[in-house]
């Protein structure tokens, strides 16, 4: 066999998880950089600083990384000499953010450090990354040799940021257990993607049990149990089950249809108007069509119907059978096309996505 590492996240979640840098952080050094999206800095920053000055830290370079997590953003923090100098890099925004930051922080070879102040993936915890174009279309993924060293959840942050994001969040964590379920059948699987497949199977059930009731409290701005258990779902549980069903070169059962719906959704111009959630939630929905799931295809979609993620061709503007056609010959190209036990076609992909809208409609008619 070959020698090989898994790391794993530890994490602090609550309002007030800056308390934890001390304990942490410094003990990786006294020199941190800290690079994220503008709200991102100006909502998490005064409690992070806070947080750094008590943890006995300074500051060697503080600034927005850009607007997309793209190459020439990630450059950027590479030639930064403040982020040359620190001992530690911080990420503070978003999955993009978080994703430029981390690849930077793996090529420079600092421990990296990620602040979500939003709730949407599991960047926070993924030995993942993915770059974009500056067209918007997906460059490539960069695998990390570690995930996050510690990645701190600030709830009360996250409550500030807008809902839609966290509502994508909710679409997108639903991806990992069918995914991972779908993409490992009849597989051989060893120790660490039989472990990763057996931790996905706990990402559905919180988000069915608690998203409804987290979207409420979210709006009423209620720090509650099930708005605290469906962001760890989001970010926690799906970013562990990530990191232990991906390799660069190895295995990859993190993703399959759901993904490679949304992935080649990205050659539709209209597309780009909707969240990365948005649309792999409906790309859930066309995994279980392909699979001939009817039972867990309705109950998802009945899911989505209740927390208003797309059920319809039509909410994620494609209108035309042109679009579809399209998006089915861009799925045909990409890596998770392939993630299926069972030879795809162009035909059954496009059927699945019909059927999908065709229940969708039926339920909007019947709702």
């Amino acid at each position: 066999m070959n020698t090989y590492a898994v790391t794993l996240p530890h994490y602090s979640v609550g309002p007030d998880v800056f308390d934890h840098l001390e304990f942490v952080a410094r003990f990786y050094g006294r020199k941190a950089a800290v690079v994220g999206g503008a709200t991102a800095l100006e909502k998490a920053g005064p409690s992070l600083r806070a947080g750094l000055e008590k943890a006995g830290m300074t500051v060697t370079d503080w600034f927005v990384y850009g607007e997309n997590a793209t190459n020439a953003a990630v450059d950027r923090i590479l030639e930064s000499p403040g982020c040359r100098e620190a001992d530690v890099i911080f990420g503070v925004g978003g999955g993009r953010a978080i994703d430029t930051v981390k690849t930077a922080s793996d090529i420079l070879k600092k421990p990296f450090f990620s602040v979500p102040t939003v709730a949407s993936n599991c960047a926070p915890v993924s030995a993942i990354a993915v770059i974009y174009n500056e067209d918007g279309s997906l460059s490539h993924y960069h695998f990390t040799e570690r995930c996050a060293e510690h990645c701190f959840i600030n709830t009360a942050v996250i409550l500030d940021s807008p809902r839609k994001l966290f509502w994508a969040g909710i679409g997108d964590a639903l991806s990992k257990q069918c995914e991972a379920l779908l993409s490992s059948r009849g597989q051989d699987l060893g120790h660490t993607p039989l472990l990763g497949v057996q931790v996905a199977q706990v990402c559905e059930g919180p988000l069915l049990r608690y998203g409804r009731e987290a979207l409420d409290d979210f709006e009423a701005g209620r720090l509650s149990d099930a708005f605290a258990q469906t962001v760890l779902d989001i970010i926690i549980s799906t970013g562990i089950a990530s990191n232990l069903l991906t390799t660069e070169k190895d295995y990859y059962y993190n993703s399959s249809i759901a993904h490679c719906f949304y992935n080649a959704s990205m050659v539709l111009p209209t597309i780009h108007a909707h969240l990365h959630g948005e649309v792999v939630s409906f790309g859930v929905l066309v995994l279980q069509a392909v699979d001939g799931n009817d039972e867990a295809l309705e109950r998802l979609a009945r899911f989505n119907r209740s927390v208003a993620l797309p059920t319809t061709l039509y909410e994620l503007d494609i209108t035309e059978e042109a679009q579809v056609d399209a998006l089915v010959e861009r799925a045909t190209t990409l890596r998770e096309w392939h993630c299926v036990p069972y030879e795809m076609t162009k035909e059954r992909f496009k059927e699945a996505i019909l059927k999908v809208d065709a229940l969708g409609r039926s339920l909007k008619t019947n709702a």
